[in-house]
């Protein structure tokens, strides 16, 4: 049976997934098919239902619980760190208020908690990796930076005007979720518990063979030097990657309860969790 894999082009989804890439997971009779696409596309495809399993935000989430549950491992939590606004100017946070600032997708958590940071501006969706471009030639006043371009903005000359992930742990005292892995319920309970644990021991693998894993992940790094791209993975491919964790657990409903008070979504949800089958 062939699995569908989706996940961002990125070096540390690359990374966590390097043992079911290059084989060094055992799989029974499962083959897996890795695509590869942005998180805002796979967010759009998860709502059709499209990949068996699939990177999502966890903001998308909620508008795909009733087809997808979350998987324990594969998480990108940022614990004290996440997305970045930045700008071409030095500025305070408040003013970004009323401002153009571009975001990498209406459903993307880094939107969703810019807006309840600061509810009362323009978003701008741009491609994540045109952000930075956008900000430069001032087509926005801002913008809202996820994956590698955290790392990177200073090189190009822009000021960071507020860390999200900081501002969430301040707030809350919880690592801000931005995104994980779902998987499809139609799959059945047995598959889906299998699948699981199969995605997990590559996460195993990846975590206790470091040096080739981040040698696979080069290949997806953009611009980062191979200092920076460890120092990416291990911000965002770590021991809540394997499991969520009671606080992460927590934040994710916190997460998704801020959304719905907010009218970011529709009505309330509880996330499903499936635990790995060892």
């Amino acid at each position: 049976m062939e699995i569908t894999l989706a996940h961002s082009p990125d070096s540390d989804d690359a990374f966590m997934f390097y043992g079911l890439a290059c084989g060094k997971v055992d799989t029974g009779s499962l083959r897996f098919h890795h695509r590869l696409e942005d998180i805002e596309s796979l967010n759009q495809r998860a709502l059709r239902g499209e990949y068996e399993v699939t990177a999502v935000s966890i903001h998308a989430y909620a508008s795909i619980a009733d087809k997808y549950r979350l998987l324990s491992s594969g998480a990108s939590m940022g614990d004290r760190y996440g997305p970045v606004v930045v700008a071409r100017q030095p500025c305070q946070p408040e003013e970004l208020r009323g401002k153009r600032i571009g975001i990498p997708g209406l459903m993307t958590s880094a939107y969703l908690t810019l807006k309840l940071f600061e509810p009362d501006f323009e978003p701008v969706a741009i491609p994540f990796d045109r952000i930075m471009d956008a900000v430069q030639e001032a087509s926005v006043d801002a913008g809202l930076l996820i994956h590698e371009g955290q790392l990177t903005y200073g090189a190009g000359g822009l000021h960071k005007v507020i860390d999200l992930g900081e501002w969430w742990n301040e707030t809350t005292g919880l690592p801000l979720p931005l995104g994980g892995n779902a998987i499809r319920r139609n799959l059945g309970e047995e598959l889906v518990r299998r699948i699981a644990g199969i995605v997990k021991r590559s996460i195993e693998y990846s975590l206790r063979h470091k040096e080739e894993a981040l040698r696979h992940a080069m290949q997806y790094a953009r611009d980062l030097d191979p200092g920076q791209a460890a120092r990416f993975v291990d911000m965002y491919v770590n021991e809540r990657t394997l499991d969520y964790g009671p606080d992460g657990r927590e934040a994710v409903r916190l997460l998704l309860r801020k959304a719905f008070e907010a009218g970011m979504i529709p009505a309330p949800v509880s996330p499903d969790f499936v635990e790995a089958d060892r």
